[in-house]
C-alpha cells in the first residue's frame, strides 16, 4: 500500500469514527429528554386489568378511593370511574366522573379526569373537564368533615396477595402480579398497641384513613382463602402528607 493509500484510508476511518460518536452524543441526548417526561407516579405494579389501573389512579390521587366502577344499569349515580385499553398513551385510559346537583335527574353540574395509565403503573394525568368540585365531595372514607377535599395526613396503600404463579417468571409474566386484596379489614395501633383506626379495602385492594402526625403500626387481619395475616408494619405520619403502607397476604402457592 503507498503512502497516499495510507492517508486515505486513515482519514476515512477519522470521519467514520467522528460520525459514530456524534450520533452517539445525540441518541443520549435524546434518552435523557424522554426519561425528563417519565409520569409522575409508578407504583411498580405491572397493570393487566382496569382494576389495576383504576388502582394505580387511587395511588397517586386519593381523593378518588371511595369512587365505585360506573354502573350503567344504576340511574343517578354521581361518581364513578372506567377503564379502557388504549395503546399509544398507556396501558389504559382511565376516566373518573364526579357530579352533583340533582343526580338522579342526571346531574346539574360535573367534573372529569382523564388519566392514562402505563404498563407499569405510571400515571398521567391528559385532561380535566368540567365546573370546580365542590369542598365536601370526593372526600375518603374515615377523613373528618372539617378536612379539605383532598387527604393531607393519614396512611394510605395498596393490599395485594401473591404468589399467583408457582414459579417465579424471568422475565415476570403480568399474569403472576400480585392480586388485589378486596374486603380486607386494615386495623392502625398506636404504639402502646392500642387500636386507633380501622378500615376495609375496596375493590382494587386500596385504602386509606385520616390519622393525626405520630407512630402507628398497620396490620391486617385474617382473609378467607389466604393463608395466615400479613406481617404488621411501623409507620411514621407527619404533617402534610400521606405515609403509605402496603401490606401483602400469602396465598400459599409454592
Amino acid at each position: 500500500m503507498t503512502g497516499r493509500s495510507v492517508r486515505r484510508t486513515a482519514a476515512s476511518v477519522f470521519v467514520s469514527l467522528l460520525v459514530i460518536g456524534l450520533l452517539a452524543a445525540c441518541s443520549g441526548a435524546g434518552a435523557s429528554t424522554e426519561s425528563s417526561a417519565a409520569p409522575s407516579s409508578a407504583p411498580n405494579v405491572p397493570v393487566t386489568t382496569g382494576e389495576a389501573a383504576m388502582a394505580a389512579v387511587v395511588a397517586a390521587h386519593f381523593e378518588f378511593t371511595d369512587v365505585r366502577p360506573r354502573d350503567p344499569s344504576l340511574i343517578g349515580q354521581s361518581s364513578w370511574w372506567e377503564a379502557r385499553p388504549a395503546s399509544g398513551v398507556g396501558a389504559f385510559v382511565v376516566q373518573v366522573y364526579q357530579g352533583w346537583g340533582d343526580c338522579p335527574a342526571g346531574c346539574i353540574d360535573s367534573h372529569t379526569w382523564t388519566f392514562a395509565v402505563a404498563p407499569d403503573g405510571g400515571v398521567r394525568l391528559v385532561k380535566e373537564t368540567g365546573s370546580a368540585v365542590p369542598s365536601d365531595l370526593l372526600r375518603p372514607s374515615g377523613q373528618a368533615s372539617g378536612q379539605p377535599d383532598r387527604i393531607a395526613v393519614g396512611i394510605a396503600g395498596r393490599v395485594t396477595s401473591g404468589p399467583v404463579c408457582p414459579v417465579e417468571q424471568n422475565p415476570p409474566d403480568p399474569a403472576c402480579a400480585p392480586r388485589p386484596v378486596a374486603g380486607a379489614r386494615i386495623r392502625v395501633s398506636d404504639p402502646s398497641g392500642s387500636e386507633v383506626a380501622s378500615t376495609t379495602t375496596d375493590d382494587a385492594g386500596t385504602y386509606v384513613i385520616a390519622l393525626p402526625p405520630g407512630d402507628y403500626l398497620v396490620s391486617g387481619d385474617p382473609v378467607d382463602g389466604l393463608m395466615g395475616t400479613p406481617e404488621p408494619v411501623a409507620a411514621s405520619v407527619t404533617d402534610g402528607r400521606l405515609t403509605q403502607v402496603d401490606l401483602t397476604y400469602d396465598t400459599g402457592i409454592r
